[in-house]
C-alpha cells in the first residue's frame, strides 16, 4: 500500500459524501452533481493510495461504464433518478465488482420494501391518488 493513511482519509471522505448524498436526497429528492463529480474524481487517488495497478484501474473503469449504461437505461425507462445513476456510477469506481453487485442487490431489496411500505401506507389511508414512492 502506497498510502495507508491516505486510503483511510479517502474512505472517510467517501463515507461523509454518501451521508450528505443521503440527506440531500431525502430532503430535496436530488443528489448534487458537484458531489457525484467529487466522488468520481477522487477514485483515481484512492486507486493509487491502495496500490491498484493499471489493469485493476481499467477494470474499475469498465465496471463503471457497464453500470452507467445499464443504469442510464433504467433512467430512460423512468425507473431510476438521474442523481442515483450518477452516484452509483461514481461508486462503481471505488468498489470492486463483488461488493458493488452486493450493494446493488441490497439497494434493490430495500427499495422494494420501501415501495411496499409506502404503497401500503397510501392505500390504508385511501390516498391512492397520492401514490408517490421515492
Amino acid at each position: 500500500m502506497q498510502g495507508e493513511n491516505l486510503t483511510y482519509w479517502l474512505t472517510g471522505a467517501l463515507a461523509i459524501a454518501l451521508v450528505i448524498a443521503a440527506f440531500t436526497d431525502i430532503r430535496r429528492r436530488q443528489i448534487d452533481n458537484w458531489l457525484n463529480a467529487g466522488i468520481a474524481l477522487a477514485a483515481p487517488l484512492f486507486w493509487w493510495a491502495s496500490g491498484l495497478d493499471l489493469i485493476g484501474a481499467a477494470m474499475q473503469l469498465g465496471v463503471a461504464l457497464v453500470a452507467f449504461l445499464i443504469l442510464a437505461g433504467l433512467f430512460a425507462m423512468r425507473m431510476m433518478g438521474g442523481g442515483d445513476v450518477k452516484l452509483l456510477t461514481a461508486l462503481a469506481l471505488w468498489l470492486p465488482l463483488q461488493p458493488y453487485l452486493k450493494l446493488l442487490v441490497i439497494m434493490a431489496l430495500v427499495g422494494g420494501i420501501v415501495t411496499i411500505v409506502f404503497g401500503s401506507w397510501h392505500i390504508m389511508r385511501r390516498e391512492t391518488d397520492k401514490l408517490k414512492v421515492p
